[in-house]
């Protein structure tokens, strides 16, 4: 059973809302923080909500932005009767569709252009698109008498609550067809086709790349949806990613450490110098500017490599090593009294 709570009134009429639109009405808030800011509708098209908290944004607790008002008005036009038959008979737009995308480490960091292969809905060459067998005419649904909707009426100790839903019979058109053959009625046919992507660089596992117009193909002539390709980056063995930085362990002697040095250190960019400061302590952590990943969106802008330096100390020590490492002790020793007098 339905229960519909009443929130106020309009010129004597009682309006009635579903308890539950109230969290949509929050989402409606949210969204709303996205649609009115050009630079973070621009992101959240492109890259989805990824992007957003990539270019350090709140995103909210919504899908998409855009879906949250169909979907909260479109219940008005249910429970009032608006719309009707002009309404069903109307082109709809495709749903969209999804495709998983797996990238290497160097191709999430500076992009890739990619050939992709999808399965989609697009419309049936047999009925054009119509759903109906070439050469037969509709006729007026039975069920609705043509309206595409039926009223269904419930006595309460309230009085009479009349709900109008959409006629299973036609799907709301208000019209019979003799299916199409090809299509089974539904006037798309699914169809596989490839197509060239463009990953920017900067993208991440969780990031979403939109890319207009290749989703299902619409009902009644509408519209396609759109495709949205949902990347998966495989990890390197050496870098590790923390966001836009690239972290790496470097491992130098103690005899390095202590005199400092020059080692190559592996990049995104290819091995690469880093001096090694004199009297570098364990667990130091040097920066490489601008040696990390390009800021999703904006691939002029990069992060940097972080390099923490481990120390490594020898278990075991040569004679003539150890008899120079107690020479140095003992010197060390000395110069540490002479200062304290």
């Amino acid at each position: 059973m339905i229960l519909f709570q009443p929130i106020g009134s309009l010129l004597g009429a009682t309006i009635l809302i579903d308890p539950g639109a109230e969290q949509k009405f929050k989402d409606i808030s949210n969204a709303y923080e996205v649609l009115s800011d050009d630079e973070k509708r621009s992101i959240y098209d492109k890259y989805g909500e990824a992007g957003l908290k990539g270019a350090g944004m709140g995103t909210g607790d919504y899908s998409n932005p855009f879906d949250l008002f169909e979907s909260l008005f479109e219940g008005f036009g249910g429970m009032g009767g608006m719309g009707g038959r002009a309404a069903r008979n109307r082109p709809m737009q495709g749903d969209d569709e999804a495709y998983n995308l797996v990238l290497n480490f160097k191709e999430a960091v500076f992009g890739v252009e990619k050939e992709i292969e999808i399965t989609r809905l697009e419309g049936c060459n047999t009925c054009d698109g119509t759903g109906a067998k070439p050469g037969t005419k509709p006729t007026t649904c039975k069920t609705c008498g043509g309206q595409g909707q039926v009223v269904s009426s419930t006595r309460t100790p309230l009085g009479i609550f009349q709900q109008v839903s959409t006629c299973n019979t036609c799907g709301g058109t208000g019209e019979f067809s003799t299916p199409c053959n090809t299509c089974g009625g539904d006037g798309r046919v699914r169809k596989t086709k490839r197509i060239s992507l463009k990953v920017p660089a900067g993208v991440d596992s969780g990031s979403r790349l939109r890319v207009r117009s290749e989703g299902n193909a619409g009902r009644r002539g509408g519209p396609p949806g759109d495709l949205y390709v949902f990347i998966d980056v495989l990890s390197d063995p050496v870098l590790k990613r923390d966001g836009t930085n690239i972290l790496y362990t470097c491992k130098v002697s103690y005899i390095d450490a202590i005199l400092g040095t020059t080692v190559k250190v592996p990049t995104v960019d290819g091995m690469v110098d880093l001096k090694i400061p004199s009297g570098t302590q364990p667990g130091t952590t040097l920066v490489m500017s601008k040696k990390g990943v390009p800021l999703l969106g904006k691939s002029n802008a990069r992060g940097d490599q972080l390099v923490r330096v481990q120390v490594e100390i020898p278990k075991r020590l040569s004679s003539d090593e150890r008899k120079l490492i107690e020479e140095l002790a003992n010197l060390n020793k000395a110069q540490t009294a002479n200062s304290r007098r």
